[in-house]
């Protein structure tokens, strides 16, 4: 163990925590994070099976007068996200990760600390080799490819798990039990066109929508906030409603499941047409200023006169881009009945990408309830449709329902009140975790989401919390001892 972490406190979690970040392991790249936990596993003697998508599956026994319980499944992912800091040098596929400790946190420098989910891979590994422990009898399971889509635990073996209860540690924020999630879907519609020239004596103006706060569509898209791709659907069409032009390149957004925060156009116009076109897209911005004026207020639209030497797309199809953007679904569809100030039901138009002759939109799309999220997708294709688009849906991942008889969260929030004399936060995301697979390919499962804090994950601003990862730590360990009384 370095000198980063050697005091720190549970001494075996920071131990095992620095040692798989000494190994690569983003999303993709598990092989060499995978193997060395077979080896882990064998080195101490327990059952592990390795199946073809690196996923790890560590067998403990039960502890003596625990034999009787259900087993119980600890979950976490082994991959992390990639990113970095502009200035920083560091190769993810062969590079450790550089750990430091500020105060009560832990960091890397200049890159993701891939705390999510590191922590709960290291957690599991301090509890499986430390025997002074009573608990029931355990299996470990450790997942891959979860940032980029669930692909490792959507091809998971469940014969590997004979579990009864299932503790997830893939939550950020200590004192709250996640109890249920989002099932979700990437729905992709692709616009075809033809090309045409550019017409003779016009101007081409770049008109850019930004300032938007943006923000993760499962996390934050109860905000309600706006989506610049929608919004450029709109000002597109207050302008041609007084103004002739042509659309020679269009683009925004780069992930599905992020609200969408710039969004830029270039058009071609009558060069003596240039100050009404400046006033009809001033007059939008003051439109959605005053719209979104408590949730996005910063929002700009910004117009200048560009070079631009591409052609443009003919006008149909131009018409169609228009219109798909004001009429397709966006936004919370749906709030929950059963938790209060939990989204339901949403989607999220988070690409818009313009190739050679095609122009693809992609939605990411949520809900709790199956069928609501069926019928999203169901729209969305109509939409599509309409249009003469292609439509297909990749990436479908189930939901984790709401368990109302959930023993689990029952002795989970007696225990948190004991311990710190509070009560916990029980409540559900609208995003996706690896729960809802489990639970389709387990079925009966008892399950609860925990964890320690984890700040500004997924940016090279990401940092876990000691204290936290010693006191969840020590929750585990009391909840395992006190299930005896399940």
């Amino acid at each position: 163990m370095s000198d980063v972490l050697k005091d720190l406190q549970p001494r075996k979690v920071f131990e095992y925590f620095e040692a798989i970040s000494a190994i690569p392991r983003g999303s993709g790249n598990e092989k060499a994070i995978s193997n060395y936990m077979v080896q882990f596993a064998k080195n101490l003697g327990l059952e592990v099976h390795q199946d073809e998508a690196y996923n790890i599956y560590i067998k403990k026994p039960a502890s003596p007068g625990y034999e009787h319980l259900p087993a119980v499944i600890l979950q976490g992912h082994m991959d992390m996200v990639c990113e970095k800091n502009k200035d920083t040098v560091h190769d993810f596929e062969k590079d450790g990760l550089k750990l430091f400790v500020d105060g009560d946190w832990i960091g890397a420098k200049g890159t993701t600390l891939g705390g999510d989910d590191g922590v709960a891979i290291a957690i599991q590994m301090a509890i499986l080799s430390d025997n002074s422990l009573k608990h029931p009898a355990l299996e470990c399971f450790m997942t891959t490819d979860e940032e980029r889509g669930m692909t490792g635990v959507a091809n998971m073996c469940p014969e590997y798990l004979q579990g009864k209860i299932l503790i997830n540690i893939d939550n950020e924020v200590e004192g709250e039990f996640i109890v249920s999630c989002a099932g979700g879907a990437k729905a992709y519609s692709t616009l075809s066109f033809t090309k045409e020239p550019v017409k003779a004596d016009s101007t081409v103006t770049k008109v850019t929508i930004n300032g938007l706060k943006g923000g993760h569509s499962g996390a934050e898209i109860h905000h309600e906030r706006a989506n610049a791709h929608i919004l450029m659907g709109r000002a597109l069409d207050a302008l041609r409603e007084q103004v002739t032009f042509q659309i020679l390149k269009i683009e925004g957004g780069a992930k599905d499941n992020v609200i969408t925060r710039e969004c830029e156009v270039w058009i071609a116009t009558q060069t003596e047409k240039q100050e009404q076109v400046q006033a009809v897209l001033k007059e939008m911005e003051s439109i959605f200023k005053a719209e979104y004026e408590v949730q996005d207020s910063g929002i700009t639209v910004i117009c200048e006169n560009v070079e631009c030497s591409e052609m443009a797309i003919d006008a149909q199809a131009a018409n169609k881009l228009i219109d798909y953007l004001l009429v397709v679904p966006n936004g919370v569809m749906g709030n929950a009945q059963h938790i209060e100030g939990l989204v339901e039901t949403s989607l999220n138009l988070g690409i818009l990408q313009m190739e050679e002759d095609k122009i693809r939109f992609a939605s990411a799309v949520r809900s709790s309830v199956a069928s609501r999220k069926a019928e999203i997708l169901a729209r969305l294709k109509a939409v599509a449709n309409t249009f003469g688009m292609v439509y297909e849906v990749k990436g479908d991942y189930p939901a984790w329902q709401y368990n109302n008889h959930s023993r689990i969260r029952e002795l989970a929030v007696e225990l948190f009140e004991k311990m710190y004399g509070k009560t916990p936060k029980v409540t559900a995301i609208h995003a996706g975790l690896e729960c809802g697979f489990i639970a389709e390919k387990c079925p009966g499962l008892d399950m609860l989401s925990i964890g320690p804090d984890l700040e500004h994950i997924h940016s090279p601003e990401e940092r876990l919390s000691i204290s936290s990862t010693g006191r969840i730590y020590e929750y585990v360990l009391q909840l395992l001892e006190n299930l005896v009384s399940y």
